[in-house]
């Protein structure tokens, strides 16, 4: 059933009909606004089989007020090929439709794509041309007979008794409508923006506090209460008020919108923006547009990363503002708009080791920066004068802040991924280290020669002057003493200037200087000796793990070093190598501080994790099947697929791992992980002349073998599909919900996805990602095991052990065939053991038998039936093929098995030697 054969009359007089008195005024008051308002229909609930197609523009699906449509909405104006899935607001103007649900958090389809509600009762998104189902409710065979549009914008799914099954209010986007609820771990994502995902997310804790972050890392607003309560939920309600309330349905914490509890606002809604910030907003009947009633950062400048990288965050005449941090970054026009902007587009800052002169500090006054990646700023106790002096002397200090206010408080960035904001009331002064701009550049081209003055000595104006001899010989010795003096002076100052870089050289490369020992976050990628490394790890008495030793700087920062064995590169090519990695920065990966290479010894230095490897954690018996402790391992998981990504993807060329293990996981004190040994394979091995399978589609095979170690918390694992080891979860499991099921199942799918056989079927790291993420759905992947040549020899061996031993089981049961008992089901070995007790002349020795009419008494007690049936109606679980509970007569007179069997005159030695079958089995 399409749209088309659901449309009606036109809503002109039939919407004032239905609508209460307060939309009629509304729609009065914004008919001019509301301009396509009757372009759409009245649908209140749609039958199974409802489908609706992007292409048809007229295509939506009206609430019964009319205030909510569902449909397919246009995303970005510069991507018309795409369409998102979702409820809008249905006010004529499309800058006032704002979307208030979308499918999968916003998934992108093709325009032709098609929604429908299948006949099993699921909601279901088929991307087209490909037919493809990209996302779904999990829904089928629920009793589910219609889909409803509420008037309160809530899409439901019905039963027969109009009893909720599904509702979008139950896995919210970014807006809360009245009435809608926020509870762990939900939480709501900012808008995407040209298919990237937003880093804001409004989150709320398992303590009930409500918290605006950055990356799931950087906390920049909080809702503080001091109540000892505990919240069960944050709930937005109609009068514009967002609270939270304990059990009993107390307000712990609230915050309302300015217009509260003004009756002529009718709609309102809570909404996490692309910029970052929370804002109620309400709908202003004169003016038809939505209006601010309340925000959660006052000012937009302090949310962090409000303007992106390279840039800083201020404000003018309109508003907030971004701007570049300096000339060379710039890329757009300057004054951009906080808001519109949405993230950088400044470009990266020149290298500054590849400055022709020196490096200077461009000064920012009134200006905080603060850097992105890592996120993580280095405070010390310095005058204006000496911050800006360090950060120009240290090579690794690329900005600094300076609080100016009487505190000392100097900040260090030692890193280029640098955002920042600038407001008249602030104290502090930057300082951004740029590459010098030689003088005659810097005078925007003025004539060198315009300010010069010509002087010349002649000694008859002097004579003139009546200036004697012995002044003008006085006048020349002074010069002659002044120009020695100057060349002295020069020469004095060169040579102290190459002793003092050199002695910065030997301090940079050596961490015992007197900086690494003041300055506990030394982080210059340093070349050390054998002997310096060995007397960091005291001789390496304190080992890690195989070829790993704990060591610590003079400064008592604690360090791995990890001996590399085999090494077949040159020094050029290792120093290559070690530099790549070192410069790798990402908070899911361990980071290299330095190495050693020398003839004997290779060398690597890591930083030190201190909550060890990932299997050491997994194997803790005490850790357990709790709630937290199925949502850590999920942030495990993904925290894994995010650095291999970064590896993959966002490197200046791909960084293979090679040896991806529960090993090469550290988990740090917060038990975020953290990946070692990556890339280092090209170091230690010669590169395969060709291979089916890349590097990286291994690294993929590698991580789908990890998330089913992490899933089951079991190195070895022999189930073969995704059932059984969510059978073998539910099990060990004391405190399993719906929930944590669900999340460990979308875990364990991608997981055998990754670890298909067929390289082609493996996804990418970024849909590995997305699927973790939950913004991307994974279906059932197929079960895996041998090769399908493989299979049909080892169904046929199994088939022939299974005849035999219903045909011979006083042989079969004899302890020189032990080793195959393992190959039929528990039930034929039940009956063989039982039947070679017995007296073995009551067994037939022919090879076509009626099974049934020899053990059907047998049979009947354990309520099931041995049957050997045809060899191509073998199926893919040869035991449920064996055994059976069905009344039908299966003869073990297989022609094709037993012409198999011709060659060899007594069956028992096809499975007493036979080499042909010990290597099928094999």
């Amino acid at each position: 059933m399409t749209l088309k054969n659901l449309l009606g009359k036109s809503c002109g007089l039939h919407c004032f009909k239905r609508f209460s008195d307060v939309l009629v005024v509304v729609l009065f008051l914004c008919y001019a606004c509301f301009s396509g308002f009757c372009d759409t229909f009245n649908m209140v609930s749609v039958p199974l089989g409802f489908e609706v197609n992007g292409l048809d523009k007229n295509a939506n699906w009206v609430s019964e007020n009319g205030v909510f449509a569902f449909g397919f909405l246009e995303k970005d104006a510069d991507d018309a090929d795409e369409r998102v899935v979702g409820i809008r607001y249905n006010l004529g103007d499309k800058a006032a439709n704002f979307p208030v649900w979308t499918v999968g958090g916003g998934l992108r389809v093709a325009k032709n794509s098609t929604f429908r509600l299948a006949m099993d009762g699921r909601l279901v998104l088929i991307n087209n041309p490909n037919g493809i189902i990209v996302w779904s409710t999990n829904t089928s065979s629920l009793g589910v007979r219609k889909a409803t549009l509420l008037d309160n914008g809530n899409l439901v799914l019905l039963g027969n008794k109009d009893e909720v099954i599904w509702e979008s209010f139950g896995s919210p986007t970014n807006t809360l409508l009245p009435g809608q609820s926020l509870h762990y771990p939900l939480s709501l994502r900012g808008p995407s923006m040209k298919s990237i995902l937003s880093y804001y997310s409004l989150v709320i804790r398992q303590t009930g506090e409500l918290e605006l972050v950055w990356e799931h890392n950087i906390t920049y607003w909080r809702s503080h209460f001091s109540s000892s309560a505990i919240v069960k939920e944050a709930r937005f309600d109609s009068v514009g008020v967002l609270g939270l309330y304990d059990d009993g349905k107390r307000v712990v914490w609230s915050m309302s919108s300015k217009d509260f509890g003004d009756p002529s606002v009718t709609l309102r809604h809570l909404r996490i923006d692309q910029d970052g910030n929370l804002r109620i907003y309400s709908w202003d009947n004169v003016s038809c547009t939505w209006k601010v009633g309340w925000q959660a950062v006052k000012d937009q400048c302090h949310v962090f990363g409000s303007c992106g990288l390279y840039s800083v965050c201020g404000y003018n005449s309109t508003g907030p503002v971004c701007d570049c941090l300096s000339p060379d970054s710039l890329l757009r026009s300057i004054g951009a708009s906080a808001v519109d902007t949405g993230g950088s587009v400044c470009k990266k800052m020149v290298d500054l080791g590849n400055c022709k002169m020196h490096t200077s500090m461009f000064i920012m006054k009134q200006t905080v920066l603060y850097g992105l990646y890592p996120p993580h700023d280095i405070d010390m106790l310095l005058s204006e004068e000496a911050c800006k002096e360090y950060c120009l002397n240290d090579t690794t200090c690329i900005a600094a802040t300076s609080a100016n206010d009487g505190s000392g408080l100097c900040t260090i960035k030692r890193t280029s991924f640098i955002s920042g904001y600038r407001n008249p009331s602030v104290h502090s002064i930057s300082f951004l280290k740029v590459c010098s701009v030689p003088l005659a550049v810097a005078a925007h081209g003025g004539d060198p020669l315009s300010n010069s003055q010509s002087v010349s000595l002649s000694l008859g104006g002097l004579r003139s002057e009546g200036v004697s001899v012995k002044k003008f010989v006085g006048v020349i010795a002074l010069i002659v003493l002044l120009t020695v003096s100057v060349l002295v002076s020069i020469q004095f100052s060169l040579f102290w200037f190459i002793y003092h870089r050199r002695k910065i050289k030997a301090q940079t490369r050596i961490p015992f200087g007197k900086d690494a020992q003041m300055n506990p976050h030394y982080s210059v990628l340093i070349r050390l000796s054998f002997e310096e490394i060995e007397e960091l790890t005291d001789g390496f008495a304190s080992p890690l793990g195989r070829s790993v030793f704990r060591g610590t700087l003079p400064n008592k920062i604690p360090i791995v070093a990890k001996v590399l064995h085999d090494v077949v590169v040159s020094e050029k090519d290792f120093r290559v190598a070690v530099s790549t990695l070192r410069g790798t920065h990402h908070r899911n990966l361990v980071s290299v501080k330095g190495f050693c290479f020398e003839p004997r010894h290779k060398i690597l230095l890591y930083e030190y994790v201190p909550n060890g490897s990932l299997d050491k954690w997994l194997s803790n018996s005490e850790h357990g099947q709790q709630e937290q402790i199925l949502q850590k391992r999920l942030d495990i998981a993904l925290g894994v697929a995010r650095a291999l990504a970064y590896l993959h993807s966002e490197c200046q060329q791909c960084i293979t791992h090679g040896n991806l293990s529960l090993e090469n996981v550290l988990l740090d004190e917060n038990l975020a992980p953290k990946l070692t040994d990556f890339g280092l394979q090209g170091l230690l091995i010669k590169k395969a002349a060709s291979s089916s399978e890349s590097p990286s589609e291994r690294d993929i095979y590698m991580l789908g073998q990890m998330f089913v170690q992490i899933v089951t918390c079991k190195r070895e694992f022999a189930g073969d599909n995704v059932q059984q080891i969510l059978n073998h979860v539910y099990q060990e499991s004391k405190f399993m919900t719906s929930d944590s099921l669900k999340m460990m199942e979308r875990i364990a799918r991608i997981a055998f996805w990754c670890m298909q056989s067929k390289t082609f079927l493996r996804p990418s790291i970024g849909e590995v990602v997305k699927v973790l993420e939950g913004t991307l759905s994974v279906d059932r992947p197929p079960s895996f095991g041998l090769p399908q040549r493989h299979d049909n020899l080892l169904m046929l061996y199994r088939n022939g052990i299974c005849c035999f031993a219903i045909l011979n089981p006083e042989i079969f049961y004899k302890s020189e065939m032990r080793e195959y008992h393992n190959d039929c089901p528990q039930e034929i070995n039940a009956f063989t053991s039982a039947s070679a007790s017995s007296s073995s002349s009551a067994l037939p020795k022919k090879k076509e038998v009626n099974v049934v009419d020899y053990i059907a008494q047998d049979v009947s007690e354990l309520n099931l039936l041995a049957v050997v049936s045809e060899v191509n109606m073998m199926g893919s679980n040869p035991r449920e093929w064996w055994i059976g509970t069905g009344t039908t007569r299966h003869v073990c007179s297989n022609k094709k098995l037993f012409a198999a069997f011709e060659s060899i005159e007594n069956g028992e030695k096809l499975f007493m030697g036979n080499s042909a079958i010990s290597e099928i089995k094999g």
